[in-house]
């Protein structure tokens, strides 16, 4: 049987980071990932990320974009509206705009700096939603930089993602994973923005390069995976699995048995758009749609070097 070709099986954007993602037919390439891809971030009163990891309720909020939201060069008028729902809650309107208010001393992880302020009324949402003091704040691309590290992918950034611009896992993973499971999880425990589909379970760990119609992906490393994989993203309660299934075959004690371990476990591939060689390519499209076929220019010898 002929062997299929590598393709993109879904495109997801989480707007607000550690919230429900949405699936696209399409979406936009940036230096810092997806086209409103992490823009936005609830912080608590001290100006801190708010994630899964201590508020796993997020995991319920729903945002909804402008379906012309996906296409390239796509601007936002004063009637664009990003829509965020969650039970129990009214909807919220945030305008597309830029706002007028800017938030100090915001911070998630390594990096703290400024960040729009998207006001009172969505304060007053999340901080009811969530039963504490919280307010949504939104990246300002044109004033801050969130370097990705340095010595896994240094000269690229990214808006509020965890640590690359794009996460890249398969169909083909998950359902080995599964039968591995004492009951099956769906790939959004993995917030994943390309979903691909076709060959065989971890290929894509030794992807080193990649190609999207004219766009090349370079891969940074395998994906860490915390314990916002074990929180139902239908429900929003939290268990064990896949974490404990996943430490007896993809740990770091297993996977870089020359290296202290660390306790961690990956599954999918952190990627960043080399963007320096499109540049040189002059004008290229930067939209990559569900179906869309990838081509691995080059691999990684082994699999302890793409954990490393």
């Amino acid at each position: 049987m002929e062997e299929q070709a590598v393709k993109i099986q879904s495109l997801i954007i989480f707007p607000i980071k550690s919230c429900r993602g949405i699936s696209v037919p399409q979406a936009t390439v940036t230096q810092t990932g997806f086209e409103w891809d992490r823009y936005w971030l609830v912080v608590n009163h001290k100006g801190r990320a708010c994630t899964q990891n201590v508020e796993p309720k997020l995991a319920l909020v729903e945002a909804e974009l402008p379906k012309e939201a996906f296409f390239e060069d796509w601007e936002p008028t004063t009637h664009s509206f990003l829509v965020v729902r969650a039970p129990g809650m009214s909807p919220l309107k945030i305008p597309l705009t830029k706002p007028s208010w800017v938030a100090e001393g915001v911070s998630m992880f390594e990096w703290s700096g400024s960040a729009f302020d998207e006001g009172e009324e969505a304060a007053k949402w999340f901080s009811d939603y969530l039963g504490k003091q919280s307010r949504l704040v939104r990246f300002n691309k044109e004033t801050e930089c969130r370097a990705t590290p340095p010595e896994y992918a240094s000269g690229y950034s990214t808006t509020f993602s965890n640590m690359s611009p794009f996460l890249v896992s398969s169909q083909a993973s998950l359902d080995h994973l599964n039968t591995l499971l004492p009951e099956p999880v769906p790939m959004n425990r993995f917030r994943a923005n390309i979903v691909v589909e076709n060959g065989a379970p971890f290929d894509e760990d030794l992807w080193d390069e990649i190609k999207i119609n004219d766009l090349v992906f370079k891969g940074v490393r395998l994906c860490y995976r915390c314990k916002i994989t074990t929180v139902d993203q239908e429900t929003g309660v939290s268990s064990t699995e896949p974490i404990q299934t996943l430490r007896k075959f993809r740990s770091d004690t297993l996977l870089m048995p020359d290296k202290k371990s660390q306790r961690k476990v990956f599954f999918g591939k952190d990627m960043v758009w080399n963007w320096n060689i499109s540049n040189n390519q002059g004008k290229v499209n930067k939209t990559i749609k569900v179906g869309d076929s990838i081509s691995v220019l080059s691999s990684i010898p082994s699999i302890t070097e793409a954990a490393t």
